[in-house]
């Protein structure tokens, strides 16, 4: 679920640099829980040819971001590969401006605070902060992967795109999906996007018990989403009360961090 349809279309670009890309979509294909992969599983990940990839996965190696295990005649990422993240979360000005307005009401309100960004058909946490005491329900992390079609932090970003970008994205989630899975999905996005044009957030409750709602952020960088969430006895009967008394605070976060992001830039 993680790549679009008509791969191989993606490395025809103009101005793209082909070999770049490929390279690129070999790093794309590790994801946690995928600690090894080798030449035949890259390839059919990415699309690429299996001697495209023995090729780029050489030079990978070179360059510092794979390692080869030799006794497995596979690959795993190497260390630089988390210096990019680090580097990339201490360049991120709405990181800067976020995290402590997150923080302040993660520990005011006593609920989880995430804030992510959309690639392909995931959302990707930039940060998220776990209020919750159960080591159980603090697994969310930066850099973790959620379905777009599935929650808030996704129904919110889709409800934010121009009808006709939501509509591309929207084929390509339908691609992956079973045509009587899609039919629900299809409704609760549908659902959603009427709720953030009406409301300015959403509601979902994609994991069993955890309710979360979610806005719409647009920065300089594009849309990204902010969500709250929080552990209920019955997300089902719940939702609708939990996630209303939510909205107000989750909203002024939104207002918070987006004047405070527009202070940092008259300041430049």
């Amino acid at each position: 679920m993680s790549t679009l349809p008509a791969r191989a279309a993606r490395f025809d670009g103009p101005g793209q640099n082909r070999s770049l890309e490929r390279g690129i979509e070999i790093l794309r294909a590790f994801r946690p829980g995928t600690d090894l992969l080798g030449n035949s599983e890259l390839a059919e990940r990415t699309g690429l040819s299996p001697a495209t990839i023995s090729r780029l996965t050489q030079t990978l190696v070179t360059g510092g971001f794979l390692e080869h295990d030799r006794s497995a005649r596979a690959y795993r990422l190497a260390a630089p590969v988390l210096s990019l993240g680090h580097a990339m979360r201490a360049a991120s000005p709405v990181l800067h401006t976020a995290m402590p307005l997150m923080h302040e009401a993660s520990a005011r309100l006593k609920v989880n605070v995430g804030l992510a960004s959309p690639d392909r058909l995931d959302m990707i946490y930039l940060d998220s902060i776990r209020y919750h005491r159960k080591a159980s329900l603090r697994t969310v992390v930066a850099g973790q992967r959620v379905p777009i079609e599935l929650t808030s932090l996704g129904h919110a970003y889709l409800a934010a795109l121009p009808p006709a970008a939501r509509q591309a994205l929207l084929g390509a989630l339908r691609a992956a999906h079973r045509p009587a899975a899609w039919r629900d999905i299809a409704r609760d996005i549908r659902q959603a996007t009427v709720e953030v044009a009406q409301a300015d957030y959403c509601a979902a409750s994609w994991q069993p018990n955890v309710v979360a709602l979610a806005t719409p952020l647009a920065t300089d960088g594009g849309p990204l989403a902010l969500n709250f969430s929080l552990p209920v006895d019955d997300a089902a009967t719940q939702r609708t009360r939990i996630a209303a008394g939510l909205a107000p605070a989750l909203l002024r976060l939104k207002e918070d961090i987006l004047c405070a992001l527009a202070g940092r830039a008259e300041s430049r």
